[in-house]
């Protein structure tokens, strides 16, 4: 098949390929109101200087405050934290009410549960079609539990089987 079929074909081909959900929030500094989005383009990009990078959509009203407030959290979510993720991905609510959270020591928010953390700075970003491609350095990090990750794969949020 050619890319004929437009997005939503690229959609079906690219939604085989499973991937792994982060949590990015931040805390406003002027209100205390936490911000936060699901990303699963997640990736590490170098290890000196320490980079990870994720994509957001042009269309996301939570990244302009989550970037205004100069540090973020990335939760590396657990295959059990499958609500945390549909709530982090709806728009218009307060997404984090009733979700457990604690801080980074710098203050962001970081899910409990969460297999891993780190706390990021923005290094740079760059527009990338609908998406921004967003590069942050990582100022703090600590694997906190051991579990099988939340997957996404062909639109839905789940697990695997070994």
């Amino acid at each position: 098949m050619l890319l004929d079929g437009g997005s939503r074909c690229l959609r079906n081909v690219l939604g085989r390929f499973a991937t792994g959900v982060v949590a990015v929030a931040a805390t406003d500094p002027a209100d205390g109101t936490r911000a936060g989005l699901v990303a699963n383009s997640f990736c590490s990009v170098s290890l000196e200087p320490a980079l990870v990078s994720f994509c957001v959509a042009h269309t996301s009203s939570s990244w302009p405050r989550i970037r205004a407030a100069g540090l973020l959290g990335i939760s590396i979510l657990g295959a059990g934290q499958r609500e945390a993720a549909n709530r982090l991905a709806a728009s218009g609510t307060d997404k984090f009410r009733g979700l457990p959270w604690t801080r980074s020591p710098g203050g962001t928010p970081v899910l409990e549960g969460s297999l891993a953390w780190l706390e990021c700075s923005v290094e740079a970003e760059y527009p990338a079609g609908d998406h921004t491609i967003v590069v942050t350095r990582v100022r703090a990090l600590d694997a906190t539990a051991d579990g099988e990750p939340l997957l996404f794969y062909r639109g839905v949020f789940g697990g695997f089987s070994r």
